[in-house]
């Protein structure tokens, strides 16, 4: 089966190499690489450009957010199986894709997960949260929780019929297309107990308490946009947990 990784990046010349030689560093070899940089200003593209021989597609434009960029690259994208990997992340090691296809293949399922581990940005090896994706199942959308999605593998079919990210939201369009997806006991899944990437802290969804406000309001939105019952204090109990990740770690 032929891979697809999208990475999307705007203004990361800092990380984006490590992404880079991550996927290209695979044992599986049928990997097509796909970037979308979103026109970036501060040498993002000249160390794209450093390495496009690693890759498959690059696009270079502005875009309107990251899951507009996303989607560019899901209709560029012609594997079987398709993930992401953001340009702050990194795969655990050299064979998380081989590992990907072998268990899609053996279970013959539509989408493949396992865990992640936040890291300090100077210090992949510091490890300050662990992501455990083991207990999902659909009854968990209801709480606003999801499997890690850097983690997350799709057959191309997935996407094929049930579309792509809306980009009117801000933060959780992921969480909004897993519950579109996961939560009508649509896409048959299959869980990896591993760590499959490694995830720098500082994104988007935890840069403030304001930006935690509107990623917990569209969580709340796509539940209902997608028939499932909650509630926002329901979502909002979903912390307890997150904090005894930080515990425990």
């Amino acid at each position: 089966m032929k891979v697809s990784i999208i990475t999307v990046v705007r203004n990361n010349a800092l990380t984006i190499e490590d992404a880079i030689l991550s996927v290209a560093s695979q044992s599986y070899n049928n990997i097509e690489h796909v970037v979308i940089d979103g026109a970036s200003t501060d040498g993002t593209r000249a160390v794209i450009d450093r390495y496009r021989n690693e890759l498959s597609y690059v696009i270079s434009e502005p875009d309107r957010g990251i899951y507009d960029a996303m989607n560019k690259g899901l209709r560029i994208a012609s594997g079987d199986v398709i993930g992401f990997l953001h340009s702050d992340d990194i795969y655990m090691g050299d064979d998380v894709i081989a590992d990907v296809i072998n268990t899609i293949t053996a279970h013959k399922v539509d989408a493949v997960f396992g865990d992640l581990v936040y890291v300090m940005p100077q210090n992949l090896d510091k490890v300050v949260r662990y992501y455990e994706s083991k207990s999902f199942t659909p009854k968990i959308l209801a709480k606003g929780c999801m499997p890690a999605h850097p983690t997350l593998f799709f057959k191309k079919h997935v996407y094929e019929k049930y579309g792509c990210f809306k980009i009117d939201y801000k933060i959780a369009a992921d969480f909004e297309f897993v519950a579109r997806v996961f939560g009508n006991e649509g896409a048959s899944f299959h869980y990896i107990p591993k760590v499959l990437v490694k995830m720098r802290t500082g994104g988007t969804s935890t840069k403030s308490i304001k930006s935690n406000w509107i990623l917990n309001k569209e969580i709340l939105r796509a539940c209902c946009e997608n028939n499932i019952k909650t509630s926002i204090l329901k979502i909002y109990l979903k912390y307890p947990r997150k904090i005894l990740g930080l515990i425990n770690n």
